[in-house]
């Protein structure tokens, strides 16, 4: 038995229902049940929470999440070899969890949710992580019908997440991120800590939506980033000409030097840049 719960140790588990992990599924995972209590205790008190994990594969995050007071949890899983295990965790905490058996991709979970606030807190797939983030952050209408998302990354994806203007891992991303949620990395995780262990740190990130992101229109401000950052090591004059319009009225309007480069730009210069790109150069009209 664990030290989390009286359930078998989860190497038990996987060997019991052959879950080997498999590389064409993003799967790596977390078995030390330590570890997987940090992660959940990271999305903050867990009393009677409403849980949406995505891949919980054999159930380690699964579980802590449960052991440490979560009223409900719904668990997203591709994998069907791993609906045996899931099921036993169910058994063992009867009426608190509830297994989907779908691709998170496609899987819509508020009308599961009703009135109840939610937060999601999983272990991504490595291969969807980064899809299933901005899916989340383009949410509409905003705020979101999550109150936290707390997500295991890639370490090089994590940063990207939280990065600052001026920086090398400064993107479309985190710009996105930047300005729908506040962001931080809570910590890292070794690879040492995932069967089979991946050749890259991982981070956990938290994210916190902000009741009220400077006014914009996501799409438009998606184009206008995409523009700027597609040809990021050029001056926004010239890489800002992709929108179709001439780019100086755009930056004037918005107070952004027109020999700055993207990376230079924070998210409220952006904001300003895509309000501008909808007075300006027809924004509302190229949304369709």
């Amino acid at each position: 038995m664990s030290a989390l719960d009286d359930l078998p140790p989860l190497r038990d588990v996987i060997r019991r229902h052959g879950l080997s992990a498999q590389k064409a599924l993003g799967q790596n995972f977390l078995l030390d049940l330590n570890l997987t209590g940090r992660i959940a205790r990271a999305s903050g008190p867990l009393e009677g929470a409403c849980v949406i994990e995505v891949g919980p594969g054999p159930g380690g995050l699964t579980r802590a999440l449960l052991a440490l007071g979560a009223g409900r949890v719904i668990a997203i899983e591709r994998d069907r070899r791993c609906l045996d295990a899931l099921a036993e965790i169910a058994d063992h905490y009867p009426g608190r969890l509830e297994v989907i058996s779908g691709d998170a991709l496609a899987v819509d979970v508020r009308p599961l949710l009703g009135d109840a606030p939610a937060r999601v807190v999983a272990n991504l797939p490595y291969n969807v992580a980064t899809l299933l983030l901005v899916g989340w952050l383009s949410t509409d209408p905003w705020p979101p019908w999550f109150t936290s998302l707390t997500l295991m990354f890639q370490k090089e994806v994590a940063e990207r997440i939280v990065a600052a203007p001026g920086s090398k891992a400064y993107g479309r991303l985190a710009v996105l991120a930047g300005w729908r949620t506040r962001a931080k990395i809570a910590f890292e995780v070794a690879p040492t800590a995932f069967v089979p262990p991946p050749k890259v740190t991982s981070a956990v990130v938290h994210l916190e939506p902000l009741a009220e992101p400077l006014p914009c229109r996501l799409r438009t401000l998606e184009k206008v980033t995409e523009a700027a950052f597609g040809q990021r090591r050029k001056m926004l004059r010239q890489s800002l000409k992709s929108l179709g319009v001439d780019p100086l009225p755009l930056l004037d309007a918005a107070g952004v030097e027109e020999t700055a480069r993207a990376e230079e730009i924070d998210v409220a210069g952006f904001v300003a840049l895509a309000n501008a790109y909808s007075r300006i150069g027809g924004g509302v009209r190229q949304e369709g």
